[in-house]
C-alpha cells in the first residue's frame, strides 16, 4: 500500500491526503470534517460520484438505485452490512438514479440495483440485481 492515501470526502468532495498508516484511525476531511472511512453508506450526488470515482486510492464501490425500485429496497440493508464488514477495505455509497439521471445515462445503466466498482480511477466490475451481503463482499474480495 501507498505511504499516503488520498480520498475525496463524500459530503463535500474536497481531496484529501494522509499516511495510509492512519486509515484505521477515522480520518476526517479537512474541509468539512465528515469521516472519510466510516464503514456506512454515502448518499452521494454526481460532484462527489464524479470526484471520488477517479481519484480515489481506496476502492469505492457504488450501489446505483432509484427509490421506486423494490430489490433496490430490499438489498440497501445487505449493502449497508457489506459496508461494515469490508470497512478498511474499500468505501461504500449510493447514487439516486432517478435524481442524477444524467451520471446514469454516462454510465450507460439499463438496470437497477447495479453495484460498480472502481480502483485507482477505474471501473473494475459490474454487479447486476439484488444481492445478499455474502454475494456483495466476495464480489469486492474478488477483484481486490
Amino acid at each position: 500500500m501507498k505511504e499516503t492515501l488520498k480520498l475525496s470526502c463524500l459530503s463535500c468532495g474536497q481531496a484529501n491526503r494522509f499516511p495510509a498508516a492512519k486509515l484505521d484511525a477515522s480520518p476526517k476531511c479537512a474541509k468539512c470534517g465528515a469521516l472519510l472511512v466510516t464503514g456506512d453508506v454515502a448518499a452521494i450526488g454526481e460532484r462527489q460520484h464524479d470526484k471520488a470515482t477517479v481519484t480515489d486510492d481506496l476502492p469505492l464501490i457504488i450501489d446505483y438505485w432509484a427509490p421506486w425500485c423494490g430489490p433496490c429496497r430490499t438489498m440497501a440493508p445487505e449493502f449497508a452490512t457489506a459496508a461494515k464488514a469490508l470497512r478498511s477495505k474499500a468505501r461504500f455509497a449510493k447514487i439516486d438514479t432517478q435524481q442524477f439521471q444524467a451520471v446514469s445515462q454516462r454510465l450507460q445503466i439499463r438496470g437497477i440495483p447495479l453495484l460498480i466498482l472502481y480502483a485507482k480511477g477505474k471501473e473494475i466490475a459490474r454487479l447486476s440485481g439484488a444481492r445478499p451481503a455474502a454475494d456483495i463482499e466476495a464480489f469486492v474480495r474478488q477483484h481486490l
